[in-house]
């Protein structure tokens, strides 16, 4: 159900999480409202937000199923290899695409794509979905929770209703900190800083992460420039109080740098979008649901960007999320039944925690200093690289194919 005021879902948020959840739903006969605070517009302006993001094979097959196949084909880039050392030193671990049982070719580990073309291909689908309606630009004033359903008062004095409420806005949720949801989070003393280089020699689809002392130093491979150069996307951790120095490098200065990290590997570098610093934390929510209330996505959690897992947790969310209020639109239950919401989280908590921890303690195991915790490092990753099964077992969990999948995590739109 969606008119002007009122559907099944209101989601508050259409960011990439929101508006990939109102077209999962959707495509299942559930409809939504989506209340976005910017016009989206802007989202697509070329020096918005020059990020990328690594799409896990599993999130990959959700976004297909939605009808983003193209959009993964026509501008991803497959990335067929992750390799790990620290430094640049020799001993390295290789995680690399294999085809499962009953496979004919290998699917990649994940796919890179433009923060914006993303948003740029799930706005087209939205606009083109009868079920989905975007509201924006436009701000909830109030959003009233209670026994029968949500209703959002706007800025402008119009007021949407819905049979429950989705969280779907950001770190700096509101709308959870109105819900009194409690937050367990921290600052790292660390900024990541993303930018877009051209460089000489092909990336062949491999992925590096190399851990330095002031942490890690992340290149993922994109898809060639029109002109024929080859391009990978920078996420670098700098210690907080180096950020600005490392942001106001000259071109080739930076260039240097970066050359210097990567030992030449790849040939002349060159940036080709201005870097920018973002301030590194945690934060994960205490409980996911209130009356008539879930969270998904940074509203719920928000990690290290070590393993590039951060959207990928946030569209398995929306993946797991769909299925739970599809079983219960089809069992007759009001979209709003705790019971609901208390599936989704137990559904969603264990993954979210464990890759919380994970990212969290790798990137305070690789920061420590000392010649003793390098020798362990070196030796840890030198075990890892000759042991299949816990290389299929890292691997498995890079592409988000790990424990109890919702069918939309597996392609398939139940």
């Amino acid at each position: 159900m969606t008119n002007a005021s009122s559907a099944d879902v209101l989601i508050i948020g259409g960011g990439l999480v929101g508006q990939t959840l109102a077209l999962a739903l959707a495509a299942h006969d559930i409809g939504s409202l989506v209340v976005e605070r910017a016009d989206p517009a802007s989202h697509l302006a070329e020096g918005h937000d020059g990020r990328a993001s690594a799409i896990a094979s599993a999130s990959a097959r959700m976004l297909r199923a939605l009808g983003l196949g193209d959009l993964l084909d026509r501008e991803g880039c497959p990335i067929h290899r992750i390799e790990v050392a620290e430094g640049l030193n020799p001993e390295i671990i290789r995680f690399d695409a294999e085809a499962g049982p009953g496979e004919s070719q290998a699917e990649p580990l994940g796919i890179m794509v433009e923060n914006r073309a993303l948003r740029r291909a799930l706005l087209d689908r939205v606009q083109q979905t009868p079920l989905v309606r975007l509201v924006a630009p436009a701000s909830i004033d109030r959003l009233d929770r209670g026994a029968t359903g949500v209703a959002a008062r706007l800025a402008d004095g119009r007021t949407l209703s819905a049979a429950v409420a989705v969280a779907a806005d950001g770190r700096r949720s509101t709308t959870r900190e109105a819900a009194g949801i409690r937050l367990a989070h921290w600052s790292y003393p660390a900024s990541a800083i993303v930018s877009m280089l051209a460089h000489a020699r092909p990336h062949q689809g491999v992925a590096l992460e190399l851990f330095y002392p002031s942490g890690p130093f992340a290149l993922l491979p994109m898809r060639d420039l029109a002109d024929g150069r080859h391009r990978s996307a920078l996420v670098w951790t700098v210690a907080r109080g180096a950020a600005e120095a490392v942001v106001r490098l000259g071109p080739r200065g930076f260039a240097a740098e970066i050359e210097k990290r990567l030992g030449g590997r790849l040939g002349t570098v060159a940036a080709i979008a201005p870097a920018v610093a973002w301030p590194l934390g945690f934060h994960h929510a205490e409980r996911y649901v209130a009356e008539r209330l879930i969270l998904v996505g940074d509203a719920a959690h928000g990690i290290h960007p070590i393993a590039g897992q951060g959207l990928n947790l946030g569209l398995r969310d929306a993946a797991t999320l769909t299925e739970v209020l599809v079983e219960g639109a089809r069992s007759g239950l009001d979209l709003g039944d705790p019971a609901l919401g208390r599936r989704y989280e137990r559904w969603r908590r264990a993954d979210n925690s464990l890759t919380a921890f994970a990212t969290d303690t790798l990137a305070r195991f690789f920061g420590l200093p000392g010649a003793p915790v390098r020798a362990l490092r070196r030796f840890g990753l030198a075990l890892v690289e000759r042991a299949p099964p816990a290389k299929r077992a890292f691997a498995a969990i890079a592409r988000g194919t790990a424990g109890d999948l919702p069918p939309l995590l597996r392609g398939e739109l139940a």
